[in-house]
């Protein structure tokens, strides 16, 4: 039985997509480009703010003072509008209810900004007992660095053996490997499966309570 199981945000535990297209398309024509549709954006997060915005410029825009230009202008919108669209996956907050029942930590393990990740934890998950709280901090890597998993042993010791990584993404995929804790892909979020397959997850499930039985099973 796993005793701590530390998630991904978007994608994982919260739809945040559309959320995240509106804040980038705001930062995109607060600069003169043009807006992307909120279909391109499931490719383009996942390794942080920066890179998200990286990804909806321009090619030839890509210059470190024209990123930070938009990243403020992003982290402006995005610090009032981050709830507006944004919703838990269906099942998630039960499954939340019923590890903390079974004695399982949780965690939450973002490449997105602390200040978002925990006000959006807090929004919509603030009766949940956390562990550990994380998102991206400058003085970190960001995911699929495996610092960030390091980080919450730290704050909640417990054997890699007795952790499980949750997430929906390559990249999550990815941070669980370098921190040699088993990994679960859930086929909900913003990535095909086959990304998911491609990077190795050890388990892929298409609904939540499924996690609950992972995290339960005996042995693991």
């Amino acid at each position: 039985m796993k005793k701590l199981v530390i998630f991904d945000l978007d994608g994982t535990l919260l739809n945040t997509i559309d959320d995240l297209g509106h804040a980038t398309n705001y930062a995109l024509e607060k600069c003169g480009f043009k807006p992307h549709p909120m279909s391109a954006y499931p490719f383009m997060v996942g390794n942080g703010v920066k890179r998200l915005i990286e990804r909806a410029l321009p090619e030839e825009e890509r210059i470190p003072e024209r990123i930070e230009e938009l990243r403020t202008h992003f982290v402006e919108y995005y610090g009032q509008h981050l709830t507006d669209f944004t919703e838990p996956y269906p099942g998630i907050k039960s499954l939340l209810i019923d590890l903390r029942s079974e004695g399982i930590q949780v965690a939450v393990a973002s490449n997105k900004y602390q200040s978002a990740v925990e006000e959006l934890i807090h929004h919509f998950f603030g009766d949940i007992d956390w562990a550990a709280i994380e998102g991206q901090r400058d003085d970190y890597p960001v995911k699929p660095d495996p610092s960030i998993v390091f980080r919450i042993l730290g704050e909640c010791p417990t054997p890699k053996a007795e952790v499980l990584y949750v997430g929906d993404s390559g990249v999550d995929m990815e941070t669980a490997r370098r921190a040699c804790v088993d990994s679960v892909g859930v086929t909900w979020g913003f990535r095909p499966i086959k990304e998911l397959q491609e990077s190795h997850a050890d388990t892929l499930v298409h609904n939540a309570e499924e996690i609950l039985a992972i995290a339960k099973r005996p042995g693991l």
